[in-house]
């Protein structure tokens, strides 16, 4: 798998779900100020709800934009083929059959992507399974998870 068109396929869905998110934020907050939206009654919510939504969305769109910002300016170098895994690495894990695709990067973590079929899930600095590889090599075998690390780029 071509590391360097997976990081650009990050980043372009990065990009999407950011502008996606902040379409959403700013809707939301027109809603949360719009005068139909203020309380007609104590128990009247629905201004207030909307400010948490906007709120939120804002949050997770200032999230998205460091995380692209971290994708374009951090290094995803290659790896050789016996290095150790370390961040940066693109793991390709086979499941007892089940081949899994993982990027070990400094953000985004739990978020995947579709690249040639296959899922690509980014593991962060917290993930226990990024724990688990780092410092391995390929062809090294886990038994939790019960994995073998096929390749590393």
């Amino acid at each position: 798998m071509d590391k360097r068109k997976v990081i650009e396929r990050i980043r372009e869905e990065f990009q999407l779900k950011f502008r996606k998110l902040k379409r959403a934020s700013d809707s939301a907050r027109e809603d949360a100020t719009d005068a139909e939206s203020k309380a007609k009654s104590k128990y009247d919510t629905q201004g207030l709800e909307a400010s948490y939504l906007a709120a939120g969305q804002a949050e997770r769109a200032e999230d998205l934009a460091i995380a692209l910002q971290t994708f374009n300016s951090e290094p995803f170098p290659p790896f050789a083929e016996k290095a150790s895994i370390a961040e940066g690495a693109l793991v390709e894990a086979d499941f007892g059959g089940d081949v899994e695709w993982f990027l070990l990067a400094p953000s985004a973590g739990g978020m995947s992507i579709q690249f040639d079929g296959q899922e690509v899930t980014i593991l962060g600095p917290g993930a226990p399974l990024r724990a688990k590889l780092t410092g391995q090599k390929a062809g090294k075998k886990l038994t939790e998870p019960n994995l073998k690390i096929k390749s590393v780029c």
